[in-house]
């Protein structure tokens, strides 16, 4: 079962309206300097700042241009999928999907509850979704046309499945060790012969 902040809690058993957005942030690799570079979007029409686990974080507004399917919640570790969408044309999304290297870029959705009264944010985000980009496809329309980069996403669980040769390769040791030579040919085993000792 989710666990929310009190106010939110306070305000869901109310039940009364609620007007809610999603946040969707990235944080991909910089293609020049190779430095996590982070980037965020929301529903909302403008841009604007929300303090997320004690930080603030600026999201650009996309409104209707982004959508984000409806989210399926389960427990185990099973790898769920997730699907959204973003505006091809906009210069924010060409830098996340273009500018930098958004493979297995790391993205967590957002849900920010405000009243729809007040239009006042009634807590802190809480997050419904975390996980990786696992396909990405952007649409470049013809001219009069309509263009769209859609995302799919792996939850978190996805990287349970990492096989080990990506953890324990001889790259990895020589960084750590510069002189152990133990997995020199840890990538082509069963091809290389190799005495005991040599």
């Amino acid at each position: 079962m989710r666990s929310y902040s009190p106010a939110t809690s306070a305000y869901m058993s109310a039940r009364g309206p609620i007007h809610a957005h999603a946040l969707v942030w990235i944080v991909a690799r910089n293609r020049t300097t190779g430095a996590a570079e982070s980037i965020g979007f929301w529903t909302g029409d403008d841009h604007a700042s929300f303090v997320i686990a004690g930080s603030a974080r600026t999201y650009y507004g996309a409104g209707t241009t982004l959508g984000v399917d409806p989210i399926r919640r389960g427990t185990g570790l099973q790898v769920r999928t997730q699907r959204a969408t973003l505006s091809g044309l906009s210069p924010e999304t060409q830098l996340a999907l273009r500018g930098y290297d958004a493979r297995h870029a790391r993205v967590e959705i957002h849900r920010a509850i405000f009243d729809p009264l007040t239009l006042e944010l009634v807590d802190e985000p809480h997050r419904l979704f975390r996980g990786y980009i696992d396909r990405l496809k952007i649409v470049t329309p013809a001219k009069g046309e309509r263009g769209s980069a859609e995302v799919e996403l792996a939850s978190a669980a996805r990287a349970l499945t990492t096989p080990l040769s990506r953890k324990r390769s001889d790259a990895s040791l020589l960084a750590r060790a510069p002189t152990d030579k133990f997995r020199q040919y840890a990538s082509q085993a069963d091809a290389v012969e190799t005495s005991w000792g040599r």
